[in-house]
C-alpha cells in the first residue's frame, strides 16, 4: 500500500486529494504538507477536506515528511513542486506532480533528478483528458495542413497560469502530429487586423471565468467542415483520482521521467 504525502494540503486540489484519499482504500496518506506559516499548518488534514479527522495534521517541513518509497503527489506552484522534488531524489522518494507552469530550465532540472527518482509528470491528471491527448496525435495526422487547428480553455478564475498546461500540450501534440514548431507557429490572442490566417498557425486562447474547473476544445476546421474534441472536468475529484491512480502505478517503479500515458499504457 502505497504511503502518500500531499502537498498544498490545504488548497483546491490538495483537500480534494486528502478527500479522495479519505475514500481509496489501497493508498495510505502520511503526512500534509503547506508553505511555511500557513494558516492552516497543524490542523487535521481530514476536518480541513470536510472527511472528519484522520490523525494527519498539516506540516511545513518537506525533509521530515518525505522519506524513502513515499510518494508526493502536488499540485501547486512549480518553485515549490522543485523544490520537493530535490527533496525526494535526495531521499529516494517518487513524485506524481500535476504543477503546470514549469519553465524550460525547470523542466531540464526535473528530467536530471528523474534521473535518481521516479517521478512522474502530467499537465492534466484526467483519465479522459489522456485518451484525448492520444486522439489528437492521430486527428492531428489524419486531417493534416488542409485543417486550421484551434484550441480554446476556459478555467477559473483563480488559475495563475495561462494558457493552462493541458492546452499547451494538445497543442504540442498536434504540431508534432502536422510536423510544425510550435514556437514557431502558435498565436496566443488576436487583436486588430492581423490579416489572413496562415495556414501553419496553431492558436491557443486562454478565457478566465468564475468557478470553471476546466474545459479544453481542439477545434480542426476546413471550407465545409469542422472537427471537435472537447472535454469538460465537472469536479476537480477527476484529476484527484487520476493522481491517485498515478500514485499507486508509479509505487515501485526505477527511477525516470513518467507521465499519465505510461499509466494508461498509451505511451
Amino acid at each position: 500500500m502505497p504511503d502518500i504525502v500531499v502537498a498544498g494540503a490545504a488548497g483546491r486540489m490538495g483537500s480534494r486529494l486528502v478527500a479522495c484519499l479519505h475514500d481509496t482504500p489501497d493508498v495510505r496518506l502520511v503526512a500534509a504538507l503547506e508553505a511555511p506559516g500557513h494558516g492552516a499548518l497543524g490542523r487535521d488534514a481530514g476536518e480541513l477536506a470536510g472527511v472528519g479527522r484522520l490523525g494527519v495534521a498539516v506540516g511545513g517541513d518537506a525533509a521530515t515528511a518525505l522519506a524513502r518509497e513515499r510518494v508526493l503527489v502536488e499540485f501547486s506552484v512549480p518553485e515549490a513542486s522543485l523544490e520537493h522534488l530535490r527533496l525526494v531524489a535526495r531521499v529516494g522518494a517518487r513524485a506524481v506532480i500535476g504543477t503546470t507552469g514549469f519553465s524550460a530550465a525547470q523542466r531540464t532540472e526535473i528530467e536530471g533528478l528523474a534521473r535518481q527518482a521516479a517521478i512522474l509528470v502530467s499537465p492534466n491528471m484526467s483519465v479522459a483528458v489522456n485518451v484525448a491527448f492520444s486522439l489528437l496525435a492521430r486527428m492531428g495526422k489524419a486531417l493534416g495542413d488542409d485543417y486550421d487547428v484551434e484550441i480554446s480553455e476556459t478555467h477559473h478564475r483563480f488559475k495563475k497560469d495561462a494558457p493552462s498546461g493541458t492546452a499547451l500540450r494538445m497543442a504540442e501534440i498536434v504540431a508534432g502530429a502536422l510536423g510544425r514548431d510550435l514556437a514557431r507557429v502558435a498565436v496566443y490572442g488576436r487583436q486588430g487586423l492581423p490579416g489572413e490566417r496562415p495556414r501553419q498557425e496553431i492558436a491557443i486562447l486562454s478565457a478566465r471565468s468564475g468557478d470553471v474547473v476546466g474545459e479544453h476544445t481542439v477545434s480542426f476546421g476546413t471550407l465545409g467542415e469542422r472537427l471537435e474534441l472537447t472535454h469538460r472536468a465537472h469536479s476537480r475529484d477527476t484529476f484527484a483520482r487520476g493522481a491517485l491512480r498515478a500514485a499507486r502505478w508509479i509505487a515501485g517503479r526505477p527511477p525516470g521521467l513518467y507521465s499519465m500515458q505510461d499509466v494508461l499504457g498509451l505511451a
